[in-house]
C-alpha cells in the first residue's frame, strides 16, 4: 500500500489545540527516520472495530436534565452526531440502580418470583429520553449493553443491594428470567439491547449496588440458567458479556467460563475495565486462548471528584485505548458521559470525573481533555475498521493503526512527555514527518 498525504488532527495541552484540523503532510521517499520511527504493515490485520461509546446512567441523564435544553442538545449532539460529535455508536446502562444512579432500586416488588411486577417505569423519566435523543443524535441505533450492579435485596444472601452479597442458590433460575423481561420492557420502549454482562464487577464488595461471583458461580449461573433462559424466551441473539471488572485477573476468570463448552457456547466475549491494572497483556492471554471470542471495554473513569482542566486525566484516556487495541479490543465504552459539578450525583458520594462535567448551578458545560482524547480514536477509527500492523521505535510515544472501510489508514500517536518529539509514520520506502509537541496527541490519516 502506497501513501501519498495525511490529514493531521491535533490536541495539545499548550497550544490551545482541541481536535484541530492542520495542514495535510505529505509522504516522501527515502526520508530520513525521526527520533521515533512508527513502521506500518497494512497487510498484516487483525482485530475488526465495532465502535467506540459512554455510559446513560440516571446520574448522567439527571445532570443533563438540569441545565438549559440548549445545552443539553449540544452536548448530545457533541457525542453522537457522526460528522459533527465524537460518533459514538455504542452506550451502556444498567438494569436496576448502580451507584450512579439517585438510589436504590428495582424493577419488580418485592418476594415477586412471578417477576408480574416488573416495570421499567423509573427509566422512562430520564435515562429513556437521553438514550432516544442520543440515537436521534446519531442518525442511527446505537448498540447498547445492559449490566446489573444488584438483584433485588430479597434475592440476595445479605438482604440488601449495597455491600457486595450473593445471589441466592434458589433466585438464580428467577434472576436468569429477570435479564430477558428487562430486554423485553427496553424494546417495548423503543431501545434494543444489544448486549448484557453478567455482572458489574463480579469480585468487588462496594459499599454501593453490588454481588459477588467466583468465575465458576458466573460459569455454573450461564451454563445452567441464563443461557438457556435467553434461549427460551428468544433472546439468543443478545451477546453475553462476562466478567466486566479489571484486567489483572482477566485471563483467569474468563478461563474459567469459556474452558467449559456448556458455558462457552452462550458467551460472546469477555469485559473488561481499567481500575487497578494497566496489564493489556491480559487481553491477549484471553484472545489467544480463546480466539473466536471477543473484547470489549465496558468501563473507565477518573475517580476521586471532578478534574476539570486537567490534562493527565486524557492521557490516562489515550494510553488506555492504545494499550487495549494494540492487544484485540473490539470495542470501547467509557463510563458516564456527563456528570455535574460534584461528580456526580451518586448515592453514596463515590464522585468520579467525566469527559464532559456540567455545571448545574451557572448552566456550564466543560468539556475535559478526555473529551478531546477519546473524539482522536472515536472519530477516525470507524465502524468496520481493522488494526494493523504498527511498530514504534522508542518508548517515548505510544501509537495505534487501523485501516477504515475506506482503505484510508488512522494512525493515533500521543506524546505524553514533556520534550516535544520529532516523529515519522513510514510504509515501505515513503515516511512523513511531523514535530508533537509535549503532553498531545495526534490522528493522522493517511490516505
Amino acid at each position: 500500500m502506497r501513501f501519498t498525504s495525511a490529514e493531521v488532527i491535533l490536541t495539545a495541552k499548550e497550544t490551545g489545540d482541541r481536535l484541530s484540523k492542520k495542514e495535510p503532510v505529505s509522504f516522501s521517499k527515502g526520508a530520513a527516520a525521526a527520533g521515533t520511527h512508527i513502521e506500518l504493515d497494512p497487510g498484516m490485520k487483525f482485530q475488526e472495530m465495532i465502535g467506540f461509546g459512554g455510559a446513560f446512567t440516571e446520574a448522567a441523564a439527571y445532570s443533563l436534565s438540569l441545565v438549559s435544553p440548549e445545552k443539553r442538545a449540544e452536548v448530545i449532539k457533541r457525542y453522537f452526531d457522526p460528522v459533527e460529535g465524537l460518533g459514538y455508536r455504542l452506550g451502556r446502562t444498567h438494569i436496576n440502580s448502580c451507584d450512579f444512579s439517585l438510589g436504590n432500586y428495582a424493577y419488580v416488588e418485592e418476594g415477586d418470583t412471578s417477576l408480574g411486577s416488573f416495570s421499567v417505569e423509573r427509566e422512562r423519566k430520564l435515562v429513556l429520553p437521553l438514550i432516544h435523543d442520543a440515537v436521534k443524535a446519531a442518525g442511527r441505533e446505537l448498540l447498547i449493553v445492559a449490566s446489573p450492579w444488584s438483584p433485588p435485596p430479597w434475592m440476595k444472601s445479605n438482604g440488601e443491594m449495597n455491600n457486595g452479597g450473593k445471589l441466592l442458590a434458589e433466585y438464580e433460575p428467577v434472576w436468569a428470567e429477570y435479564y430477558s423481561k428487562y430486554i423485553d420492557a427496553m424494546e417495548k420502549e423503543g431501545v434494543a439491547i444489544w448486549g448484557i454482562t453478567i455482572q458489574n464487577e463480579p469480585e468487588a464488595k462496594q459499599v454501593w449496588d453490588s454481588c459477588l461471583y467466583t468465575g465458576e458461580e458466573e460459569r455454573d449461573f450461564i451454563k445452567n440458567h441464563l443461557g438457556p433462559s435467553l434461549e427460551r424466551n428468544g433472546h439468543g441473539d443478545v451477546k453475553v458479556i462476562i466478567w466486566d471488572h479489571n484486567r489483572d485477573v482477566i485471563f483467569e476468570r474468563a478461563s474459567a467460563v469459556l474452558s467449559d463448552p456448556e458455558a462457552a457456547k452462550y458467551v460472546w466475549g469477555t469485559g473488561n475495565h481499567w481500575y487497578v491494572s494497566e496489564e493489556f497483556e491480559n487481553l491477549s492471554k484471553v484472545h489467544d486462548a480463546f480466539p473466536d471470542k471477543h473484547l470489549i471495554f465496558t468501563e473507565g473513569c477518573i475517580e476521586g471528584g471532578v478534574q476539570v482542566g486537567a490534562w493527565h486525566t486524557g492521557e490516562r484516556y489515550a494510553r488506555n485505548i492504545i494499550g487495549d487495541l494494540n492487544n484485540h479490543l473490539e470495542a470501547w465504552i467509557d463510563w458516564n458521559i456527563v456528570l455535574n459539578e460534584e461528580g456526580g450525583p451518586n448515592h453514596v458520594g463515590n464522585y468520579c470525573d467525566a469527559p464532559v462535567i456540567v455545571d448545574t448551578v451557572n448552566d456550564e458545560v466543560h468539556y475535559n481533555s478526555s473529551f478531546y482524547y477519546i473524539g482522536h480514536f472515536s472519530k477516525f477509527i470507524k465502524p468496520g475498521a481493522r488494526r494493523i500492523w504498527s511498530s514504534v521505535s522508542s518508548d517515548r510515544v505510544t501509537a495505534t493503526a487501523f485501516e477504515n472501510p475506506d482503505g484510508r489508514v488512522a494512525v493515533v500517536v500521543m506524546n505524553a512527555g514533556e520534550e516535544s518529539e520529532e516523529v515519522s509514520i513510514g510504509c515501505g520506502e515513503e515516511a512523513m514527518k511531523i514535530e508533537l509537541t509535549g503532553h498531545s496527541i495526534g490522528t493522522f490519516v493517511l490516505s
